[in-house]
C-alpha cells in the first residue's frame, strides 16, 4: 500500500496535469504532442514513482498516468504492461506434466491428445513442442504480411475473409485488368506499415477523450476482474434475441466454459471473429461457448473511429438495455460466431466484475475456478493462447486422475 504521505504529495501533481491535459487536449483529433515536453516529463515521472512506491496500485492507475504522459500506445502502454494473461497452462506447467523423458520438449509420443491437436500446439511446425511454441502465441501482434492482407480484404469488418472478398482483393489491386498481380501491384496495395505514431489522425482521439473513455468504462474496465484460480462470479443474462437466459453455474461443470466478452465498436475484438467461430467449430463439442456483450469502446459520442465510420460500424453509446440490444444484434449478425450472445445490463454489471470491456476472454474448468484469462485487449487479444489453454485443458481434466491439478504457471 502506498503510503499515506506520499499518495498526498503524488496526487496534486495527478490533478494539475490533468486539468492541464483536459484544457490542452478537447481538440478531438490533435496533432501528437511532442513525449519529451515538460508536462510529459512530468507525468512520466509521477508514473514511474507510482509504479515503484504503490505495488497494488489499481490498473485503471497506470492508464490515467500513461495518458497524461502521452506514452506512445504499444504492449508496454499504461495497463497493458501489467495486466497480461493468466494461466495454468503455461509451458512450465505444461512441460512438468508431458516431458517426462526431461529433454525440454513434448514429442507426439509424450502427448495423449489428438494429431490435429498436437499441431496446433506446435505452433512452428518441427514436430515437437517447445518453449518457442508458447513464446509465439504470446508474442506481441506485429504488422505480418498475413495481417495487412487480411486488413485490406475484410472488407465488411466481420472478422473473416471470404473468396469473394480475396477476389474483390485482386480485382482492386489488378488496376490495369491484366488477369494477375505483378510485384509492384502489391506492394501499392500492401504498403509498408508507417514508422510514425500508429494510428491514422482520424482515429487518434486526444488525450481529454481518453480519459474520459477511461472513466465511462470505454477504454476498459475500471476493475481488474477474477484472477487466476478465483472463482468465476456468476450471472444470469438474457440472449441478444431475447428468447431465452443463460446462468454461468448452469453451464459448468458438465463441460468447461470459454467465456468471450466483446462489442461491435472494437475493431480489433470484430478482427478475431472468425477466430472464435474456428475454436468454437474445433472444440464446441467439449467445451461451451459463450459471448457476453458489454459496453461500446468506441461510440459515435466518444472515442469515435473513422476506420469504424468507413465500415458502417457507428452506434452511439446506448443509454438503455434496449438500445444495447438493438446493437448487439447488429453485432450478432455481422459476426455470425454461432454461438449464444448474451447481453450486459446496461449498468454494465457482468462486465464490471470481469474486466470485461472493451473485450475479454476467459476459460473456466469444471469446478467453475479461472483457468486462463488473457491480457487486456487489444493488445492482449491473443486467441492462440487461449487455444493452448483449452487444449491442455481438455487433456487434463481426461487423464485418469489428474483432477484437473495442472500446477499454477503465469506468463
Amino acid at each position: 500500500m502506498l503510503p499515506q504521505s506520499l499518495r498526498l504529495l503524488i496526487a496534486p501533481a495527478i490533478a494539475s496535469m490533468a486539468a492541464a491535459a483536459a484544457t490542452a487536449a478537447d481538440d478531438p483529433k490533435p496533432a501528437p504532442v511532442s513525449p519529451t515536453g515538460p508536462a510529459n516529463a512530468e507525468a512520466a515521472e509521477v508514473g514511474r514513482a507510482l509504479r515503484e512506491s504503490w505495488p497494488d496500485r489499481p490498473e485503471w492507475l497506470d492508464m490515467y498516468t500513461a495518458i497524461l504522459a502521452d506514452e506512445e500506445m504499444s504492449p508496454q502502454y499504461g495497463w497493458f504492461r501489467t495486466a497480461v494473461t493468466q494461466s495454468r497452462y503455461g509451458w512450465d506447467a505444461t512441460s512438468k506434466r508431458l516431458d517426462r523423458d526431461g529433454d525440454g520438449k513434448v514429442a507426439r509420443k509424450e502427448f495423449p491428445g489428438r494429431d490435429e491437436e498436437f499441431a496446433r500446439l506446435d505452433r512452428d511446425h518441427d514436430g515437437s513442442v517447445t518453449k518457442d511454441d508458447f513464446d509465439r502465441a504470446a508474442a506481441p501482434v506485429a504488422a505480418s504480411p498475413g495481417l495487412m492482407l487480411f486488413s485490406r480484404a475484410d472488407r465488411d469488418g466481420n472478422g473473416k475473409v471470404t473468396r469473394e472478398e480475396l477476389d474483390g482483393f485482386f480485382r482492386a489491386a489488378d488496376r490495369d485488368g491484366h488477369g494477375f498481380l505483378s510485384r509492384a501491384d502489391l506492394e501499392a496495395a500492401m504498403p509498408a506499415p508507417s514508422a510514425s505514431r500508429g494510428m491514422s489522425a482520424g482515429d487518434r482521439p486526444s488525450k481529454a477523450a481518453l480519459i474520459r473513455g477511461l472513466f465511462k468504462q470505454e477504454v476498459g474496465s475500471l476493475q481488474p476482474g477474477p484472477k487466476l484460480d478465483e472463482s468465476a462470479p456468476d450471472f444470469t443474462l438474457r440472449t441478444n434475441d431475447g428468447k431465452s437466459e443463460v446462468t454461468l453455474s448452469k453451464l459448468v461443470g458438465p463441460k468447461p466454459v470459454v467465456l468471450i466478452f466483446g462489442n461491435f465498436t472494437c475493431g480489433p475484438f470484430r478482427s478475431h471473429a472468425g477466430n472464435f467461430e474456428k475454436l468454437y467449430r474445433r472444440y464446441g463439442d467439449r467445451a461451451n461457448f459463450v459471448m457476453v456483450y458489454v459496453r461500446e469502446a468506441h461510440p459515435t459520442d466518444g472515442w469515435r473511429m473513422e476506420s469504424n465510420d468507413r465500415l458502417g460500424v457507428a452506434t452511439a453509446q446506448p443509454t438503455t438495455y434496449e438500445e444495447r440490444v438493438g446493437v448487439a444484434q447488429r453485432c450478432g449478425k455481422l459476426l455470425g460466431l454461432g454461438f449464444p450472445m448474451v447481453v450486459d445490463t446496461i449498468d454494465d454489471s457482468v462486465g464490471a466484475r470481469y474486466s470485461g470491456m472493451p473485450g475479454r476472454f476467459y476459460l473456466i474448468d469444471r469446478q467453475g475456478k479461472i483457468a486462463f484469462k488473457n491480457g487486456r485487449g487489444p493488445y492482449g487479444f491473443k486467441h492462440d493462447e487461449l487455444e493452448q489453454a483449452l487444449i491442455l485443458m481438455l487433456q487434463d481434466e481426461a487423464s485418469p486422475g489428474s483432477g484437473g491439478a495442472v500446477q499454477a504457471a503465469r506468463h
